[in-house]
């Protein structure tokens, strides 16, 4: 039975018996269960597990060495839903303390499974939020990495805190304003253009493309933002006419 299948009260009852084996386990160094939880097919049980995870090393300073040491064996693991999970526990615990779980990223942007991968742009987007500064200076560092994947994924993964901060990442998508690789530069596109439509962000974003140097690619970007306006006009602090003007008036 999947996890939104049960009724509201029985998914409370299954959350609360989730988070008490795994602290259970973990305090008698024993991860059968854990296991289960990570390798579940249900995504909601293994992001109730993940969760799990980071409730535990938030409360349970003692735990903390443990956690992680059973995540350096994870993180190995065949089972790629595993790995996965591993990624996204990581990146609860890298919320607070990053540079403990850095090494799970540097691994992770490079399984072999497409799951693993999107679990780093995942928790690089949650964790940017809410500690961004150790999480970007990691990201910057692959954003010129000779894998085409790799500068598409770390492009995507700082997206999130574009939504709210602009500033603290438009220096590092401006790095990539020059990428001759379609699937990344559309994903540069893409990311503006999402960053754009967020309250506050629009005239951040129109100021800081004025310093690029790829006019092509900016003129893709003032197209995308114009029609991002559009497509999310429901969500939109401004309507699609509002931000052609801004840009008439404010993009020289």
């Amino acid at each position: 039975m999947s996890f939104y299948s049960l009724s509201k009260a029985a998914r409370v009852e299954l959350v609360a018996k989730i988070n008490t084996e795994i602290l259970d386990e973990f305090k008698k160094s024993k991860f059968k269960k854990i296991l289960l939880y990570f390798s579940d097919e249900d995504a909601y049980i293994r992001k109730t597990a993940y969760l799990a995870i980071g409730k535990i090393y938030s409360s349970e300073i003692i735990l903390r060495n443990k956690i992680v040491a059973a995540l350096d064996t994870f993180i190995n693991h065949k089972d790629f839903k595993i790995r996965q999970t591993t990624i996204n526990a990581a990146g609860e615990i890298g919320k607070k303390d990053f540079e403990l779980v850095q090494h799970f990223f540097d691994q992770g942007l490079f399984d072999t499974h497409h799951s693993v991968r999107n679990a780093v742009i995942g928790s690089i987007k949650k964790m940017g939020q809410v500690n961004h500064l150790p999480v970007l200076q990691w990201a910057k560092k692959y954003l010129h990495h000779f894998n085409k994947e790799i500068r598409r994924e770390i492009c995507h993964g700082i997206e999130l805190r574009g939504r709210t901060h602009p500033q603290d990442i438009l220096p590092l998508l401006k790095e990539l304003e020059f990428e001759t690789t379609a699937r990344v530069s559309n994903t540069l596109v893409h990311v503006l253009g999402q960053i754009a439509y967020k309250k506050g962000c629009l005239s951040t974003v129109i100021t800081h493309l004025k310093t690029w140097n790829n006019k092509e690619l900016v003129k893709k970007a003032l197209a995308e933002i114009i029609d991002v306006h559009h497509r999310y006009r429901d969500f939109s602090v401004l309507t699609q006419k509002e931000v052609k003007k801004y840009i008439e008036d404010n993009y020289r």
